[in-house]
């Protein structure tokens, strides 16, 4: 111990402490891990019904939702950033300042969704085109992406104004508004896809109709924060710029993560149609369990932030220590129930043999990566609610570049059948797992990361 350290509380208050930082996690925890399992029930939705339509259409569906989903994932700082600024005003006792820029990020979001409906819309099938897959896939993946853009300011808005309030420390009502969302969405794309027999458009008017819904009920909650703060709801030109600035850092995170899922599709799309499929399935099953275990990341940003805020070193790191054990105690659970999965949901999500086969080769080596996945996860969210983001942006992009030469040995080499699939998932989930563990788990052993006050 240096001669600075404080002495070492009585065991007693050790235990008081770990219970209190156990309390803060799961109050956060488990509303966020709801409301995220509810998130790609969409998706999944989605690929279950569409694969009752034809192959064809489902692989179309997978490349629309790659588009769609790197779209939504390069602004996800929305909310990353958000929950970070305002966790971190909480804890220094600024509200009014914490809603100003849950407001602002609310602008920002909806200007960005527009844009982007805007661009996809015309540019869709010069796009799509760019994968390579074959015409009457495009086709489809077109019809899906046209309709679906036009959600993408609501998905937007749901992300910041989700931001808002988590850094509020509240966690209930993002939970209630995506389980409403989730479930409205099945009982709708059934009577559009199948009853008034629309295929992958009725899967995309519905999903956009839940959005909008969704998004309704949120920014409703900003309006009501703002008023009762006495914040301006009109929209701060400068501030909206500062904040698009400020989260510049987390979207090249975010990018480097999307160049590795796009380096997969493109990898896909040559194995074959059947691989492409299974690849969107799989990926569909990758999003639900990465974003139940992204519950502890929600709760290390929230706490973080605040408690940084409050200049309590002490407590950060010893939330950062529980989420750690938590987040690999839970993924080695995540990758046992995926293991036993393995052999039944595969013919849950498609009738094609085929399909099947893959599906279950790809799974197999998601199960492995799990463990991993749930290190990665919790510190990537406590690095997040620090503030880190030029470390984490630097880190992405090197774990990144690391995983290019597998995916592109499996791209050259195009293994048949289901060992394709394996090695592509192997290159580019299980070792970048591996790359990204090591590069956030050398920040997080120092205090270079740590920055105190609002």
């Amino acid at each position: 111990m240096t001669p600075s350290s404080p002495a070492p509380p009585p065991a007693t208050s050790s235990a008081a402490a770990r219970r209190a930082v156990d309390r803060d996690i799961l109050r956060l925890a488990i509303p966020s891990l709801g409301a995220l399992i509810a998130e790609p029930l969409f998706v999944m939705v989605d690929s279950a019904f569409i694969a009752r339509v034809s192959t064809t259409a489902l692989a179309g569906l997978g490349l629309a939702s790659l588009v769609l989903t790197t779209v939504v994932g390069l602004s996800v700082f929305l909310a990353y950033s958000t929950t970070a600024a305002v966790s971190r005003a909480v804890g220094a006792g600024r509200l009014r300042e914490a809603v100003a820029r849950g407001v602002d990020a609310s602008w920002l979001a909806l200007g960005i969704g527009a844009a982007c409906a805007a661009l996809l819309v015309p540019l869709g099938a010069p796009l799509l085109s760019l994968f390579g897959a074959g015409a009457d896939v495009t086709a489809q993946a077109l019809i899906y992406l046209r309709i679906s853009a036009l959600g993408l300011p609501a998905m937007l808005a749901v992300q910041a104004t989700t931001g808002l309030v988590r850094g509020l420390q509240d966690a209930r009502l993002p939970l209630i508004v995506a389980l409403g969302g989730a479930l409205l969405n099945i009982p709708l794309n059934y009577l559009l896809i199948f009853v008034l027999d629309l295929g992958i458009a009725g899967s995309a008017i519905g999903t956009v109709i839940s959005q909008w819904l969704m998004g309704a009920v949120l920014l409703g909650a900003v309006v009501r924060y703002a008023r009762a703060h006495e914040v301006t709801l009109r929209p701060q030109l400068g501030a909206v710029a500062a904040t698009g600035r400020e989260a510049v850092p987390m979207l090249v995170r975010t990018l480097s993560l999307r160049i590795v899922s796009i380096a997969t599709v493109l990898v896909a799309a040559r194995l074959g149609e059947v691989q492409l499929a299974a690849h969107q399935l799989a990926t569909t099953v990758f999003m639900a369990l990465s974003l139940a275990l992204d519950a502890l990341a929600i709760a290390g940003q929230a706490l973080t932030g605040r408690y940084l805020g409050a200049s309590d070193t002490g407590t950060v790191h010893a939330v950062t220590g529980r989420l750690m054990r938590w987040g690999v105690g839970g993924g080695a659970a995540a990758g046992l129930l995926l293991l036993a999965a393995s052999y039944v949901v595969p013919s849950l999500f498609s009738p094609d043999p085929a399909v099947q086969s893959n599906l279950q080769a790809a799974l197999w080596v998601l199960a492995l990566a799990q463990p991993l996945a749930g290190y990665v996860f919790v510190l990537d969210g406590v690095l997040m609610g620090a503030g880190d983001a030029p470390y984490l942006a630097r880190a992405g992009m090197l774990t990144a570049a690391a995983v290019m030469p597998g995916a592109i040995a499996v791209g050259l080499l195009q293994p048949a059948g289901p060992l394709g699939l394996a090695a592509l998932w192997a290159a580019t989930n299980l070792l970048f797992m591996l790359a990204r563990s090591v590069a956030l788990g050398l920040r997080v052993r120092g205090d270079a990361w740590m920055r105190v006050g609002a």
